[in-house]
């Protein structure tokens, strides 16, 4: 009898196993083709798409792919990829499915810095960007300090509550910048910050992130079993031989490292790390193991389609915030209505 149980949990296994492999390789496929097609898609003199013959024999349609797409379809994939493995370790370390790389003031920390830099330092791009990781990083920092003296509550609702009040002074000094800006030079650069775009990614500011993105990335996919325990409470977690405090830290910090990165050369861009780790639930569970890599393809999938239409949807580029806001909160109305979603009344 236990055997023939054996037998059966062992077949299960392997075909749950298969169905993971498949899906992966679906989504591997997907990323490769979208970002192909991509390349080749959009305006181009006399038509939408550029052919291989064009390639070959156009040099306007290789400065557009080689010089201007490539970067920023790059630079995409690893935007959606990195808010996407942000919000992934972020869900599963605070164990609350609504929080996003801008929960500990990453974000709000993003846009204080390049709207302080576009006010007071110039606004030069370099600068910017570095002004924006910095503050990113630094909203990190200042959430973990103030979680350390905060005397209520365990490590994570402390982390939680300071937080919120990270995010709520950073947004309020980003308040007071934006009515110091100079309404006709200095406001309309913040607010297209804000919004969010990849127009002015070139092949610099790529390899610019290129590091901290791979380092943080790279990380978090070797050690992405350990979210699973991580998301215990701190006394199963630490019966288990681990340190919940420091590595809660670490794993944060590598998941903060490449969402700066990107959010410092792309602005501020929405709702990818809320509901791209939803999805990946949906396919494969809740195992880290599985839910994290998926998380990184399904992001870049999905912000790559968002650029497209970002790109050629109208006659002007429209921000790149606008369209990731407005299809994420249909996707996650459809995803809360559908029939997976347990209901309590």
């Amino acid at each position: 009898m236990n055997t023939a149980v054996s037998i059966a949990a062992m077949q299960k296994l392997n075909s749950r196993n298969h169905t993971r492999a498949w899906i992966f390789a679906w989504l591997g496929v997907g990323l490769l083709t979208f970002f192909i097609l991509s390349l080749l898609f959009g305006r181009y003199p006399g038509m939408g798409f550029i052919s291989l013959e064009h390639l070959r024999n156009d040099e306007l349609a290789r400065l557009l792919v080689f010089n201007l797409r490539l970067p920023r379809l790059l630079t995409a994939m690893l935007l959606g990829m990195s808010l996407s493995a942000a919000g992934t370790v972020f869900q599963m370390l605070f164990t609350n499915p609504l929080v996003e790389p801008g929960f500990l003031g990453v974000s709000q920390g993003a846009a204080f810095g390049a709207a302080f830099c576009i006010v007071f330092l110039g606004g030069a791009a370099v600068v910017t960007q570095i002004s924006a990781a910095a503050f990113a990083l630094a909203g990190l920092g200042l959430s973990y300090l103030l979680a350390r003296h905060i005397r209520y509550g365990g490590w994570v609702l402390r982390l939680v509550l300071s937080g919120i009040a990270v995010s709520a002074m950073f947004s309020a000094g980003l308040g007071v910048l934006k009515y110091l800006a100079d309404p006709l030079s200095q406001l309309p650069e913040i607010t297209f910050w804000l919004l969010g775009g990849l127009s002015s990614i070139t092949w610099t500011k790529f390899l610019s992130i290129l590091p901290a993105v791979t380092l943080g990335l790279a990380f978090l996919f070797l050690f992405r079993w350990r979210l699973n325990l991580l998301a215990l409470n701190e006394e199963t977690a630490f019966s288990m031989g681990l340190s919940p405090k420091q590595e809660r830290l670490l794993m944060l910090t590598a998941a903060v490292l490449p969402a700066a990165a990107v959010i410092s050369v792309a602005g501020m861009v929405s709702w990818v790390g809320l509901i791209i780790p939803h999805i990946a639930r949906r396919l494969f569970g809740s195992d880290t193991r599985f839910v994290l890599p998926a998380s990184m393809l399904l992001g870049g999938i999905f912000v790559i389609l968002c650029d497209d239409l970002s790109r050629t949807l109208l006659a002007g580029e429209i921000p790149l915030g606008i369209l990731t806001s407005l299809l994420g909160a249909v996707i996650f109305i459809g995803l809360m209505m559908s029939r997976g979603v347990k209901v309590d009344r």
